[in-house]
């Protein structure tokens, strides 16, 4: 396992030889894969005449419940119902019969390429209640709209949207007023929801003064982007079920604005305007947290995005592990429950950020 200390901010290595010589190797590369097969079989989608998609086969969703034998309960809120944008909000149950502790409140924005799932997909809803009775946190997962009906930027617009809404209107609901302290909001994501929570901590930390002195941090789990030369991981991992290299371009190419590259700086986060907003969130002082693992083929541009953000001062850990595949805390709980120990262990290392 690598691990990035958060208050020396340098690299603290304790892998095997492959690994080591695969963080040596993150020079993008010019070598091209080879023609891809029909990724839209592949990912059972059919691509419509006017650039929509049919989505066949709709993944399994669980419900919100205020069943109180659970031990964390949820339930929606809606944001904005002109654009079917709401939020699930889960507090640990013990929680609900305490008022003078107030909990770190976790804003997840679910993965799916852009493309796929729900914030009431069973494996996002699964995931978010563990996590909130794990780190004992409120988690609200965001409901954001999809690709290509809705190409970025709406994603990174709803989620703005979100903080807006939460930030305004938190009066309004009992678990959000009691339960939540509002200095310690954190935004996480996985695959494109960390790409989702990354530009979204962008897009606030020069807008709204009041939603960006709340942010104490990101939290990027497997983050999703990627650029026009491929990385030694991308091309070691080519053809890697969960997320092969021809489905990954095919998903950008929907997600991203009609004629853009992957060089784009929704895709990118080393070029563009990010350079300077990452300056920005250094001077906020927010924290960040990177986790991936060497099974996974982007995890050459994780390793990339700690590097670049320690060059521009932002207080950042990085923490990779060995083998493993792209999504793997989404499909065994046993891993989710590791990350849930490392996302615990980030959020009381920061000042004043002491958790059960």
């Amino acid at each position: 396992m690598a691990f990035f200390s958060l208050t020396k901010f340098t690299f603290l290595f304790s892998l095997t030889l492959t690994f080591l010589l695969m963080l040596n190797s993150t020079k993008p590369q010019t070598l091209s894969p080879k023609p891809c097969n029909n990724p839209y079989k592949q990912l059972n989608l059919i691509l419509n005449p006017n650039g929509t998609i049919t989505r066949p086969n709709k993944p399994p969703e669980t419900p919100p419940s205020l069943d109180p034998t659970l031990p964390v309960l949820s339930k929606d809120l809606i944001i904005n119902q002109s654009k079917g944008t709401w939020a699930r909000i889960y507090v640990p149950r013990k929680t609900l019969n305490q008022t003078s502790k107030k909990l770190p409140l976790v804003i997840f924005f679910h993965g799916g390429g852009f493309i796929f799932l729900s914030a009431a997909s069973t494996i996002f809803h699964d995931f978010c209640f563990n996590m909130a009775n794990d780190i004992v946190s409120v988690v609200a997962s965001v409901e954001y709209r999809l690709a290509p009906e809705h190409r970025l930027p709406a994603a990174y617009e709803d989620a703005v949207e979100a903080l807006h809404w939460i930030k305004t209107n938190y009066q309004s609901d009992d678990w959000l007023k009691n339960h939540v302290d509002f200095s310690s909001v954190f935004l996480m994501g996985s695959s494109a929801g960390g790409n989702i929570a990354f530009n979204t901590g962008l897009r606030v930390e020069d807008g709204d003064s009041g939603i960006s002195k709340m942010i104490k941090g990101l939290i990027l789990v497997q983050p999703f982007f990627s650029g026009i030369h491929r990385t030694d991981s991308e091309l070691r991992l080519v053809s890697e079920s969960h997320l092969s290299l021809c489905n990954n371009d095919m998903l950008w190419e929907l997600s991203l604005p009609v004629g853009a590259n992957r060089d784009h700086e929704y895709c990118n986060p080393t070029i563009g305007d990010n350079i300077l907003r990452l300056e920005n969130i250094r001077r906020l002082g927010w924290s960040v947290l990177v986790t991936d693992c060497d099974g996974d083929p982007l995890v050459d541009r994780s390793i990339g995005l700690v590097r670049f953000m320690e060059k521009k001062g932002v207080r950042v850990m990085g923490h990779f592990t060995k083998g493993d595949y792209h999504g793997v805390q989404d499909s065994e709980p046993l891993k989710a429950k590791e990350l849930f120990v490392v996302i615990k262990k980030f959020i009381s290392s920061l000042p004043n950020q002491a958790i059960e």
